[in-house]
């Protein structure tokens, strides 16, 4: 019975702490831009994220492949114009494997103690060793 407390008391503080921490607001910036520099400031981050996503080893073997070299492809990428390089970029950045995948070791860890939780509740003893 006082292992049954315990437990609980111990569920609880960690519930009230995973709501507190799920009610934070994400952290935001803004700042002032001015309308002449946006498109060039886009524009070289647009570019620095194709030109890192062309420097990986599985896209320059994919370029050789094509016959081409990342300096030509950066050449192509310059001719574009900035909505046609804003746009490679987002979708590269949409397409990036292995993304962070914090999202999904907290949604997983979330379903486990949930499913402990549950099982504790009807009468089912977890045990880990």
């Amino acid at each position: 019975m006082l292992q049954k407390k315990t437990f609980f008391k111990v569920l609880s503080v960690y519930l009230v702490f995973a709501m507190v921490l799920l009610t934070l607001p994400a952290q935001g910036w803004a700042m002032f831009i001015s309308s002449t520099g946006a498109d060039t400031v886009m524009r070289k981050a647009d570019v620095a994220a194709i030109q890192k996503t062309l420097e990986s080893t599985v896209v320059k073997q994919r370029l050789m492949d094509y016959g081409l070299s990342s300096d030509e492809a950066m050449a192509r990428v310059n001719t574009l114009s900035n909505e046609q390089v804003h746009q490679f970029a987002a979708q590269l950045n949409s397409l990036q494997a292995g993304a962070d995948g914090a999202d999904a070791v907290v949604f997983v860890l979330l379903v486990v103690i949930l499913v402990i939780v549950i099982l504790e509740l009807t009468g089912h003893h977890v045990i880990l060793r």
